[in-house]
């Protein structure tokens, strides 16, 4: 007899798969927190302790991570067990921001080819909606800092690509203490703001327009803008 009985999945594990799924569809970014306990429960329709094992069983993968009275976060693939040494590293050493943004320019040019490439309706409705609340903070002179960054992991997103998602979201979380200080310092006039958001409308509408080659280009084009006022942030810091 060369078959074997079938051995039924645990509840847990089955939870533990579907959470996976969601993980790597991209669907939970790097940082996002999972619903709460009994919310899975409820949505699974299935025991708090069978969920807690499930949870359990994805932390062991070091997928998520589970705080005391702070809820079960997804964490970054591309994470280290000492947290990020290239955050502290620009604490100590600005400069090496801009050795960053170097990668960045070579990273995101083809995320915006890709997202042009891959992205969906949703997708074009998240740019589209940050977008246009950049441009109400115009507006209303308001900096539009974390819409930024939200731009670009909503890029990273329209990939399709997990491992594109979780790269970003991880770079974006070591600059950004830096890049507040860069926001501060030296993007401070109307136009400043005005040409940040000429560039992101730029790359969203090429993007839109499933033109990888344009998309590519535009975030190029923003990304050395930003990499000269960095490098003045920086130089002005020494001084």
């Amino acid at each position: 007899m060369i078959f074997k009985p079938i051995k039924p999945k645990k509840v847990s594990s089955q939870i533990a798969e579907q959470i996976r799924s969601s993980i790597l569809a991209g669907e939970f970014s790097p940082g996002d927190k999972l619903p709460p306990e009994r919310e899975l429960a409820e949505m699974f329709g299935v025991s708090r302790p069978s969920v807690r094992e499930a949870l359990n069983i994805l932390a062991a993968a070091g997928l998520v991570e589970s705080y005391q009275g702070g809820g079960t976060v997804v964490k970054s693939l591309v994470e280290t067990a000492t947290g990020s040494p290239l955050s502290e590293l620009i604490k100590v050493e600005q400069e090496r921001a801009l050795d960053v943004i170097e990668v960045r320019k070579c990273m995101e040019g083809w995320t915006a080819y890709y997202a042009a490439q891959r992205g969906l309706p949703e997708d074009l409705r998240k740019l589209e909606g940050i977008v246009s609340e950049m441009e109400r903070n115009l507006e209303g002179f308001k900096p539009s800092q974390d819409l930024d960054a939200h731009f670009h992991i909503v890029i990273a997103q329209a990939t399709h690509n997990i491992v594109w998602l979780h790269l970003m979201q991880s770079i974006f979380d070591a600059m950004k203490e830096f890049q507040q200080s860069v926001w501060r310092a030296v993007y401070l006039t109307d136009e400043d703001h005005r040409i940040l958001f000429t560039h992101h409308r730029e790359v969203f509408e090429a993007i839109r327009a499933k033109d990888p080659e344009r998309a590519r280009d535009a975030m190029l084009k923003h990304l050395s803008f930003a990499e000269q006022r960095s490098s003045l942030y920086v130089r002005q810091a020494k001084e």
